[in-house]
C-alpha cells in the first residue's frame, strides 16, 4: 500500500475510534503533544496506560475475589483507572469506571463483577484498536510519510 492510501485509512480509522465513543478530544490533546523532539510520545504514553491497566485490572479481580470485600480498596483501583483512562482518552474504559464506582459506593458486589467484566471487554477493545492504529502509524513512518493529523476535523 502506498503511503498516500495508509494515510487516508489513518484517518478514516482515527475518525472512526473518536465516532464509535472509544477516544475523545484528550488523545486529540496528547498527539497535539507530540513533535520532532519526542516522535514516541503517544505511543509511550499509551504503553504506560496498557501497563498500569493491566496491573489495576489485575488487582480488582483479585480483591473482588476476597470473601469481604474491601469496597474501599475496590473503588481506589476505579478511581486511578477512571483517572489514567481520562489521561489518554479512551472515552469507553472511563465512562464504565464512572458506573463501576455507583456499585462500589452501593457496596453492591454482583454490580461489581459485572462492572469488572464490561471494563474488561472495554479495556481490551480499546486496547487492541489503538495498537492498529499505531502498527499503521509505524508503517506510515517506515514508508517516509507522516501522519496527518492536520487533517483530523471533527
Amino acid at each position: 500500500m502506498e503511503v498516500g492510501q495508509m494515510q487516508r485509512t489513518w484517518v478514516e480509522y482515527i475518525k472512526s475510534l473518536f465516532r464509535e465513543g472509544f477516544l475523545d478530544s484528550q488523545f486529540s490533546q496528547l498527539q497535539l503533544l507530540q513533535d520532532e523532539s519526542n516522535p514516541d510520545f503517544v505511543v509511550e504514553v499509551v504503553t504506560l496506560f496498557f501497563q498500569d491497566s493491566e496491573r489495576l485490572l489485575n488487582d480488582l479481580t483479585r480483591v473482588l475475589e476476597f470473601p469481604n470485600v474491601d469496597f474501599k480498596k475496590v473503588d481506589a483501583h476505579v478511581h486511578q483507572l477512571k483517572g489514567s483512562s481520562s489521561s489518554i482518552g479512551a472515552q469507553r474504559v472511563k465512562n464504565s469506571c464512572i458506573r463501576f464506582r455507583m456499585f462500589c459506593e452501593e457496596r453492591n458486589i454482583d454490580g461489581c463483577l459485572k462492572c469488572l467484566q464490561q471494563l474488561k471487554e472495554e479495556y481490551y477493545t480499546v486496547k487492541n484498536r489503538l495498537e492498529a492504529l499505531i502498527r499503521l502509524e509505524q508503517q506510515i513512518v517506515a514508508a517516509g510519510g507522516s501522519i496527518p493529523i492536520e487533517e483530523l476535523t471533527f
